[in-house]
């Protein structure tokens, strides 16, 4: 998985300012401020426009790769589904409009709402860049959301990665607020973490008490049945650069990003058996599958003896449905 080529270029443009030593030191500066917990106390970890260019820099190819995971999934039950408007809340620099226009082209009016001015110019600018004239016309508002705020119904939601900022306690108003917005489907991502997924748990059982329908990644309106240390969550490869690599100190060229989510639907239009949620196992003669299914938690193992099951096991990866 790679960013397309206009963000790439426009990404790349952005760097042009900052020598790789430089971004080294402000990429060092970040994780360590991240890891204070700044970001997660809600205060912003972001001190500056070079702060900002560098975070986006290094975080878009992750997280555009797991939005477009995770919006493949939702595409996967709701296959003739063609949401015009979209509304990407915590926008950052704009990544999952970037994924949901790649994913969905029929999507023409776009409004993006975050918080940080500084990250708002830098969207603006990559969006200048884009081919697609919908995302160079894209609408930006500078809001906070933990306030009182004014949103347009949209087709599709996006939350990624933002939720995490929010005070515990203004989680649930914020939920039931983007559901009464949300005209067709609402998505939520997060890291691929327990804390994430606690997370995203608590968002799935708030919606569904408030009528929404799961659509992805499960396959039921349940109760969840995974209990801690257990946590449902996706992988998606991303590219890593020849900068990213310098910047990060890493020799590989790719790197996992971990992510978990959930896509609620006003309507259910596609209904799935199960989602896989390892990696299959393949040995010799068989394939050991670990599903969430529509009675629950299951494994399962599929023998050569069963053709037609097992030609089919074969071409099933971590996420896919059956």
């Amino acid at each position: 998985m790679d960013l397309p080529q206009d963000l790439r270029g426009a990404i790349d443009k952005e760097l042009r300012s900052l020598s790789t030593k430089e971004l080294s030191t402000i990429a060092q500066e970040l994780s360590k401020r991240y890891r204070e917990g700044l970001g997660i106390k809600g205060e912003s970890f972001l001190k500056s426009s070079k702060d900002v260019t560098a975070y986006a820099a290094f975080r878009m190819p992750a997280t555009y790769a797991a939005v477009i995971a995770a919006l493949e999934q939702v595409k996967g039950v709701h296959r003739d589904w063609r949401p015009k408007s979209l509304m990407d809340i915590g926008a950052g620099p704009g990544t999952a409009m970037w994924a949901a226009t790649n994913i969905w082209t029929a999507i023409e009016e776009i409004t993006l709402l975050e918080r940080e001015g500084d990250m708002i110019a830098l969207g603006k600018r990559l969006a200048l860049e884009a081919d697609e004239a919908k995302i160079r016309g894209a609408k930006w508002i500078q809001t906070d959301i933990t306030g009182e705020w004014e949103g347009i119904k949209s087709d599709l939601i996006i939350a990624s990665y933002s939720l995490g900022e929010l005070p515990p306690e203004k989680l649930n108003k914020v939920l039931i607020k983007l559901w009464s917005l949300t005209s067709g489907i609402l998505v939520i991502i997060e890291p691929g973490t327990p804390v994430g997924f606690s997370r995203i748990k608590e968002a799935r059982e708030t919606l569904i008490k408030e009528g929404a329908k799961t659509i992805a990644p499960c396959p039921h309106d349940d109760a969840c049945p995974l209990q801690p240390p257990d946590w449902c969550h996706f992988s998606q490869r991303v590219a890593r650069s020849r900068l990213h690599r310098q910047v990060k100190g890493g020799e590989l060229s790719y790197e996992d990003e971990k992510f978990t989510f959930i896509a609620v639907a006003r309507q259910v239009i596609f209904s799935i058996q199960g989602r896989v949620l390892r990696h299959p196992i393949i040995r010799k003669g068989n394939i050991q599958l670990q599903l969430c299914t529509l009675e629950g938690l299951k494994g399962r193992v599929i023998t050569r003896s069963e053709k037609e099951a097992y030609r089919s096991a074969k071409d099933l990866e971590w996420g896919s449905h059956i």
